[in-house]
């Protein structure tokens, strides 16, 4: 009898680190759902994968998190394909770097409602399919922005301080149904020309170098596995210890 294989979901998928994380569990044999706002990015990159490996199962469905309506669309469009996810990777987000002097209500909304209640309505209606099945996985992507800023972050710090505690809340809510909630917060994860970055960026790390996509793709890996369920409603950190240096001037 042939195993059944698992089905993600991954959102904000034509993104750098969403198309590698597309990428890496359709490489790990799962069925691969994706969705993000840039209808035609997200299509190039499914089709790239569907490309490159011949047993990938991989289906794109554009929305707009932004919008409640697009997310109960896009839940019901992946019933009708028998896409219901085994795993949900919360990784949609934007911010706006803008002085809080001048940062207008609509931006502040704008970021919240992709960032911070996207995450939290996919998590509903992924959370709806898996009680039914009998429990699954919730991956939440959050930042170190959560726990350290530069100026002008507000409205993006803030989201990821929220997906932080909606992790352990929605955890303790959705214990009973057999589904865990976990968070990842990335540090500086370079998603463009890695050959161009400097030596003293990757001096900053303790792990001697900038992190890339891969790092966060074997994180969400590792937090989907059937085996991982006593891992539950904590904040996973992949900063190559960046966030726990102490810096003083010489």
């Amino acid at each position: 009898m042939t195993k059944k294989r698992r089905t993600v979901l991954i959102t904000g998928a034509a993104g750098g680190i969403g198309s590698r994380l597309s990428e890496a569990y359709a490489e790990a044999g799962y069925r691969v759902a994706m969705t993000d706002v840039a209808a035609s990015r997200g299509g190039e990159i499914a089709e790239a994968i569907r490309s490159r490996l011949e047993a990938a199962d991989i289906r794109f469905v554009a929305a707009d998190l932004a919008k409640p309506e697009e997310i109960s669309s896009l839940f019901g469009k992946l019933d009708e394909a028998g896409f219901a996810a085994d795993v949900l990777i919360n990784n949609a987000g934007f911010g706006i770097n803008k002085s809080p002097y001048e940062l207008a209500v609509e931006e502040w909304d704008s970021v919240l409602h992709v960032n911070l209640r996207g995450t939290f309505l996919c998590a509903r209606e992924a959370g709806l399919r898996m009680r039914e099945r009998g429990g699954g996985r919730i991956i939440n992507i959050a930042s170190t922005r959560a726990f350290m800023s530069e100026p002008h972050s507000e409205a993006y710090a803030a989201t990821k301080g929220g997906i932080v505690a909606l992790t352990h809340a929605l955890a303790a809510s959705f214990s009973p149904d057999g589904i865990t909630v976990n968070c990842i917060s990335p540090g500086w994860i370079e998603t463009g020309d890695y050959g161009a970055l400097r030596g003293v960026d990757h001096a900053q790390h303790w792990s001697g170098r900038v992190g890339r996509p891969d790092d966060i793709a074997r994180a969400c890996l590792f937090l989907s596995d059937p085996g991982s369920g006593f891992i539950n409603g904590t904040n996973m950190t992949v900063d190559g210890g960046m966030t726990k240096k102490m810096i003083y001037e010489e």
